[in-house]
């Protein structure tokens, strides 16, 4: 695991110049790689790499970046891991290429010279981020995991390109300007997140997952990027083409495969660890890990103070089933108040998942005992595990036959009165009646209001995914385009585009952004076997059953895990990696976001609405909502902005779009 940087400038700067311009850029991610560093410059083409080394396989000076490929055609910087690279270099020794090390970066390199970019590309299994220069064709290749696992920012400005796996390169270099996308920043606080190809900033996209970007001249506009693998055509093809096994078959291809995944990344000259929540993926993984180690895996899980979000029994239980090396983390509302203020050098791009908090504190502790975790991300995206692709799309698809006037009728009665209230009715009738109580049932209710508001399916299931359902920022929508494109197309079923618009948008830009970020923020590598492009091509040719089952999600991956540990301990309602955001904000956090939601503080970013802010926070200090992701939203960005956009860093006021805004 590493951080890559580079640039392209017109022919001009000296070779040192070119070098240090990739230093510093590098230099501003050395999180991401604290063991080794190294640039390579090409003065003739204005063209330097940057590169900072976590290490993790072949620990030795061979596996040092830039590295050059044998033929001497091409320059690699790579981050990431490509898992399946053993299996790769017997193939290419059968042809005659041999090695120096073990690296699976000189195996990508073997690769390129025997087969070329693209071809060689398709064989890598594994999660990466690559620049490539090819000194034959005078191009640079950019390149991003199938399921974007690993990030990569691009700038361009003409005469200049840029790349990096964090905004935090390309702003270390002084023709970076720093202008705010106001689209970006009005789907951010829609989602919580800046959905790709935008970023928070003017000037600067994301590559998409599973594409290859070649740029041949920094003088031009930037080139439209190709796939190589498409998720949507994956899901596609998988739906033409549905299994038609029996159960226990359906069990065993997906055991199959998430066992040979799980092999793969156990692959490490470090030491190496799992995340347990006690949650069937994390489990799921676990399990298989312990059955393939020859020794206890070590395994971590994070505990709060307030017992509705608390699983760490759960994990513990499931520890001691299978006999892992197994570590608790206590977190709580004080240890929240003391992380925030690094939120926003961790995230150079605003990100309001309130569990990046508690995430940042598991991988600073693991990466105590271990170098290398392995997590049990992806498993509700590819498997159906949200409650809202069990219970939304019937809300959704009833909904749908209603006339629009009576659908609307129903919402204003249902949002007329404050989740608060609700949560009364629903605490005293679930008493009264001896009925499970929810949690955040007002909450809930006040959502089937808004989802009953909106006029087609793909709005509806936007309402259930959006924080602020019209963001506050100069009446712009913000929409993710690419999850909006797949909830309207009518040619899948419901539940196909919810969940294929959740692995587009919410699955990279959300969580495994949040995941790498903090991760990597505390130099620890995370592999996450279920998002194994094999496991997402198996997953969309699986029947509905083996995913969704009267009052069951997960069905397969659930049967995988009860054959290694007993249902009693994973058979249990669905908490998610939640935390107590809202007795957070109320109680430790509260000064703090105080401060940040001040009146005239909030007027700086000139397209804000203060009004809608203020009145939104004071209706949730009040207990009227719960509406706590909205706030954060607003808090993080905040954050961000002082952090991030101070004049200082330009030399002049930073702007939205061309607007000014004032000093932060």
């Amino acid at each position: 695991m590493c951080g890559i940087a580079g640039l392209w400038r017109e022919a001009g700067p000296t070779s040192e110049e070119l070098s240090f311009s990739a230093s510093i850029m590098a230099d501003a991610i050395q999180h991401r790689g604290p063991d080794d560093f190294g640039t390579w410059s090409d003065a003739t083409n204005g063209v330097a790499l940057g590169f900072r080394r976590l290490a993790i396989v072949d620990l030795s000076p061979n596996g040092h970046q830039p590295m050059q490929s044998q033929s001497g055609r091409y320059w690699l910087v790579f981050n990431g891991e490509v898992y399946n690279y053993l299996e790769l270099a017997n193939e290419l020794r059968a042809v005659g290429r041999s090695f120096r090390g073990h690296s699976d970066t000189e195996v990508i390199l073997a690769a390129f010279d025997q087969w070329g970019i693209e071809a060689s590309v398709r064989r890598f299994v594994g999660m990466f981020a690559m620049a490539v220069w090819d000194t034959e064709r005078r191009s640079l290749f950019l390149i991003r995991d199938r399921l974007g696992i690993k990030p990569l920012f691009i700038y361009k400005r003409h005469g200049f390109v840029a790349f990096s796996s964090e905004l935090k390169g390309l702003a270390a270099l002084p023709e970076f300007t720093r202008e705010i996308d106001i689209e970006a920043l009005a789907a951010y606080f829609r989602y919580l997140y800046v959905p790709a190809p935008l970023s928070i900033y003017r000037n600067v996209t994301k590559l998409l997952p599973g594409h290859i970007l070649e740029i041949r001249s920094p003088m031009d506009d930037l080139p439209e990027s190709r796939p190589y693998w498409s998720l949507e055509a994956v899901a596609r093809q998988g739906r033409a083409d549905v299994m038609d096994g029996s159960d226990s078959e359906l069990v065993e291809a997906l055991e199959s495969i998430l066992t040979d995944a799980i092999r793969i990344r156990l692959r490490a000259d470090v030491p190496l660890g799992a995340f347990l929540s006690g949650g069937i993926d994390s489990s799921a993984v676990v399990a298989i890990m312990q059955e393939i180690s020859p020794q206890p895996v070590r395994t971590f899980t994070i505990g709060f103070d307030v017992r509705e979000h608390d699983e760490s029994s759960h994990a513990s239980a499931v520890a001691r089933f299978l006999g892992t090396d197994h570590q608790e983390i206590r977190f709580r509302g004080e240890d929240a108040l003391a992380l925030v203020p690094t939120l926003a050098e961790i995230f150079d791009e605003p990100l309001a998942n309130p569990s990046a908090l508690p995430t940042y504190l598991l991988c600073r502790a693991t990466r105590d005992s271990v170098v290398v975790a392995l997590s049990g991300d992806g498993g509700d995206e590819l498997f159906a595990g949200y409650n809202r692709y069990l219970h939304g799309r019937q809300v959704i698809e009833r909904a749908g036959r209603w006339p629009r006037a009576s659908r609307r009728l129903v919402a204003a009665g249902l949002t007329a009165i404050g989740p608060a209230v609700w949560d009364r009715i629903h605490s005293r009738t679930a008493a009264l009646l001896h009925l499970e109580r929810h949690r955040l049932a007002g909450e809930k209710i006040h959502k089937l209001g808004n989802v009953l508001r909106a006029s087609t399916p793909a709005e509806m299931y936007g309402t259930l995914v959006s924080a602020w359902q019209q963001p506050p920022v100069a009446g712009i929508r913000g929409v993710d385009r690419r999850a909006a494109a797949v909830l309207d197309d009518v040619s899948l079923p419901l539940l196909d585009r919810m969940m294929l618009a959740d692995q587009l948008g919410y699955l990279v830009d959300d969580l495994l952004a949040k995941v790498d970020r903090t991760s990597m923020a505390a130099s620890l590598e995370v592999r996450v076997p279920i998002l194994d492009h094999r496991i997402v091509e198996l997953s969309w040719r699986m029947p509905e059953r083996a995913k969704l089952r009267p009052g069951t999600t997960k069905w397969v991956l659930r049967q995988v895990l009860e054959r290694r540990v007993p249902r009693h301990l994973i058979d249990r309602p669905k908490t998610g990696f939640t935390v107590p955001l809202a007795d957070w904000l109320r109680g430790p956090l509260r000064g703090w976001a105080e401060e940040r939601l001040d009146p005239a503080r909030l007027a700086e970013t000139a397209v804000l609405d203060v009004g809608r802010i203020r009145q939104a926070w004071k209706r949730f200090v009040a207990g009227k909502s719960n509406d706590q992701l909205s706030i954060w939203a607003v808090l993080m960005f905040e954050e961000w902005r002082e952090r991030w956009m101070a004049p200082a860093f330009e030399g002049g006021a930073p702007s939205i779009s061309g607007t000014k805004l004032g000093d932060s």
